[in-house]
């Protein structure tokens, strides 16, 4: 079975999640309407 040699720091674990992130939405703007919608949506 593998197993660490060495503790793996918390600074080494969380640098494992620093691509998660949130993205902004981005909202398009109807030009019949005027509403607010997302991108590539039915509306």
């Amino acid at each position: 079975m593998a197993h660490p040699k060495r503790k793996t720091s918390k600074t080494r674990r969380d640098k494992r999640r620093t691509h998660y992130k949130a993205s902004v939405p981005q909202i398009a703007t109807d030009p019949t309407t005027g509403e607010a919608h997302l991108y590539h949506r039915a509306h």
